[in-house]
């Protein structure tokens, strides 16, 4: 593997829009989740494991899975005869998910008090995209990988969408963080069509974040799977503590370690 290029990739994914005029009350925040691969790991491993997965429930791999077309069973997931077939197929799913070592890294906006606190917010995309930008270069600095280039894969919106981040992104990336210096991201943006395994993962990561900050004490299997997989403090969550100081960030912030943008 040529030098130049870091030991890690990472595909990103949301859960919510992040428009500030009307809030859904339903689902009142904005989700942005990092999903941190190592890549021969990832290629050796992650890919081969979806890829059999498919094989077997559709006799294709050319499925995308798409986290709300399988929770509401449409398009290519009205395929389940009974919930037996269907709670088996999410089975399978979870146990790839958390046989996949990856590290997550999000940030959740909350709109309402965002809009409470700051008369003129930044845009949430932004404020979510530059936390989860500084907590990868936290943990590329562990890794000793923050000379080398590391690519950032996120699925198309739409041009003006696109352009609107890819700009933010180079103002992040060229000292507009927290550690006030340049940072060695590159940006890729993937059609909506890629079958990426790992935006396909990060697309079944960010709804069970989302739905663990609203409803916290509610059982959530899919959440209870992620959990070790988040950046934290001491090693994964499994094993270290305040997983959401560092892995999970809260925009406002609640915690007494974090201070607002």
């Amino acid at each position: 593997m040529s030098d130049k290029y870091s030991d890690y990739i990472i595909y990103v994914d949301e859960s919510g829009d992040h428009g500030l005029k009307s809030i859904d009350q339903n689902y009142p925040i904005f989700v942005l989740a990092f999903c941190i691969f190592q890549k021969k790991h990832y290629s050796n491993v992650v890919v081969s494991s979806l890829q059999t997965f498919k094989f077997k429930h559709f006799g294709h791999d050319l499925i995308i899975l798409h986290e709300r077309e399988i929770r509401k069973e449409k398009n290519d997931f009205k395929i389940f005869k009974n919930r037996e077939e269907r709670s088996e197929f999410i089975s399978e799913l979870t146990t790839i998910i958390e046989n996949s070592n990856f590290i997550i890294t999000s940030c959740v906006i909350q709109k309402e008090d965002l809009c409470q606190n700051f008369p003129n917010p930044e845009n949430p995309y932004h404020i979510a995209l530059a936390s989860c930008l500084e907590s990868v270069y936290g943990f590329l600095l562990e890794k000793k990988q923050e000379k080398k280039i590391t690519h950032i894969v996120v699925e198309m919106r739409g041009k003006k969408e696109d352009n609107e981040l890819e700009l933010e992104f180079r103002r992040i990336c060229d000292g507009k963080n927290k550690y006030k210096i340049p940072l060695p991201f590159a940006i890729k943006f993937a059609d909506k069509r890629a079958n990426s395994a790992g935006l396909q993962l990060a697309d079944l990561v960010a709804r069970p974040i989302g739905m663990y900050t609203l409803r916290p004490n509610q059982v959530n299997r899919a959440f209870s799977v992620l959990k070790p997989k988040f950046y934290c403090k001491g090693g994964r969550a499994s094993l270290g503590e305040n997983f959401e100081e560092w892995g999970l960030k809260r925009v406002p912030y609640n915690l007494k370690s974090e201070k607002p943008r």
